[in-house]
C-alpha cells in the first residue's frame, strides 16, 4: 500500500453532516475529497460546515481546511496542500471531469435530487430517498436510534418523521423554520446565549421566538433571503458553547458508516 493513491471522492453537499463525513474520510487518510455545493449554501451550523468556503474562499473545521475551487486543476492544487476542495456544481454537470471513484449524496434532502447508481463505481446515499441496489449501491441510515449509521446493502433507510432528534428531551422546540418566504433578520450570532421567549429573529417582520433557553448552535446570516420552511437555526439546550465549533456526534457517527462502506469497496479490489 506504499504507492497507494487515494481515490477521488465526490460528496454532494457540504453542510454540517456532509462535513462530518468528509472529516471521517480525511482523518482516515482519504484526502482527495471534493465537495459539490450550490452557489448560495444555507447551512445553519456555519461554524462546522465546509460550505462556508463558497463565501470565504477558505475555512477550517477542527483544524482541517477546505478551499473553494473553480475547476479540477484548482482542486488538485488544494489536495496537494492537504485541503479539501469545494466546487459549485449542484447538478453534477462536471462529474465527467471529476471522474470520482466514489460519489456520496449527503444533501439530506429526504429525496433523491438526481444521483444515479451509474455515476461512480461506488455510489452512497444518506438517509431517506435512496434505495440500495436501485439508485445507489449503499444507503446509510441517518435516523437517530439503534440503526443509525448502519450500512444498508439492500433496500431503503427509515422514512423521514419530520421530527428532529431529541436533545435533553427537546425535539421540535429546538429547531426553527421560516413560516413564509422573505428575508431573515437577526441580531444574534452562533454561540450566543438566548432565553426562552426572546426574539431569535424575524422573516419580513414575522417574529421567530425562542421556545427554549440555551446556546445558538446554528443560525443563518442576518439578511439571508429564505423560502417557506427554510431552516433558520437551532438552539442547543445543553448550553455548551464549545459544541458550536465541533462536528456533531451524529455527523461523526454517520461518517463512520460511510467510511465502512468506502473501505469495504476499496479493499475488495485488492
Amino acid at each position: 500500500m506504499g504507492n497507494y493513491l487515494s481515490p477521488i471522492i465526490a460528496i454532494r453537499g457540504a453542510g454540517d453532516l456532509a462535513t462530518g463525513i468528509a472529516m471521517r474520510l480525511y482523518r482516515a487518510g482519504l484526502r482527495r475529497i471534493i465537495m459539490l455545493e450550490t452557489g448560495h449554501p444555507l447551512a445553519v451550523r456555519r461554524t462546522v460546515a465546509f460550505s462556508e468556503a463558497v463565501y470565504h474562499s477558505e475555512v477550517q473545521v477542527e483544524g482541517v481546511s477546505a478551499v473553494f475551487t473553480e475547476n479540477m486543476e484548482e482542486a488538485a492544487a488544494a489536495w496537494n496542500k492537504n485541503a479539501i476542495a469545494i466546487l459549485c456544481d449542484p447538478c453534477l454537470l462536471k462529474l465527467d471531469e471529476i471522474k470520482p471513484e466514489i460519489l456520496i449524496d449527503a444533501i439530506i434532502a429526504k429525496k433523491n435530487l438526481g444521483t444515479e447508481i451509474n455515476m461512480a463505481p461506488l455510489v452512497i446515499g444518506l438517509g431517506p430517498g435512496f434505495t440500495a441496489g436501485v439508485d445507489v449501491h449503499k444507503v446509510i441510515e441517518t435516523k437517530r436510534g439503534h440503526h443509525m449509521s448502519r450500512v444498508i446493502h439492500e433496500g431503503a433507510a427509515e422514512p423521514n418523521t419530520g421530527i428532529p432528534g431529541s436533545v435533553k428531551g427537546f425535539t421540535v422546540e429546538r429547531v426553527y423554520w421560516a413560516e413564509h418566504g422573505g428575508v431573515f433578520n437577526t441580531s444574534f450570532d452562533i454561540g450566543d446565549e438566548i432565553s426562552e421567549g426572546e426574539k431569535l429573529g424575524d422573516v419580513d417582520g414575522t417574529p421567530v421566538e425562542a421556545k427554549i433557553s440555551g446556546v445558538i448552535r446554528g443560525l443563518l446570516r442576518n439578511g439571508t433571503p429564505v423560502r417557506k420552511r427554510t431552516k433558520l437555526g437551532d438552539i442547543d439546550p445543553r448550553a455548551t458553547k464549545t459544541y458550536c465549533g465541533e462536528v456533531s456526534d451524529k455527523a461523526l457517527s454517520i461518517g463512520g458508516g460511510v467510511l465502512e462502506a468506502v473501505c469495504a469497496h476499496i479493499f475488495s479490489k485488492d
